[in-house]
């Protein structure tokens, strides 16, 4: 239960930051809070993860998808590498709205091919 009530805390204090200027395909830090059961949870005091900007929705929201440095294999998830001899895995299933609020550092940008490719893959999971 303290997880939750820290993580209303700091929600309070994001709501105030102003609004982060975004590109899709760029790699954030985000705020991604204490969840619940399977979905994607930060890490560390500001519940941190990085995401990918999937798609903007104007200035202020965008939608993003959640990176991982455990490889996994399957429909759910896209492999690619964006920092030198690291891989991320693009969490497809979680792909969520999130308001560029909760956006942080920019870590780096997924490559256009790398992109397209993910794009395609996540189209035929929804499809």
């Amino acid at each position: 239960m303290q997880s939750f009530d820290k993580w209303n805390e700091l929600k309070k204090e994001i709501s105030q930051k102003g609004s982060v200027y975004t590109k899709e395909g760029q790699i954030y830090y985000a705020s991604l809070g204490h969840n619940i059961g399977f979905e994607q949870n930060g890490r560390g005091d500001k519940f941190m993860r990085p995401i990918l900007i999937y798609k903007k929705f104007g200035k202020e929201t965008i939608l993003g998808i959640p990176l991982s440095s455990q490889v996994k294999e399957g429909r759910f998830y896209y492999t690619f590498s964006f920092q030198a001899n690291k891989l991320s895995v693009a969490l497809l299933s979680q792909i969520r709205l999130l308001d560029t609020r909760r956006l942080y550092s920019r870590l780096g940008r997924m490559k256009k091919d790398d992109f397209i490719k993910m794009k395609q893959k996540l189209n035929e999971l929804i499809n």
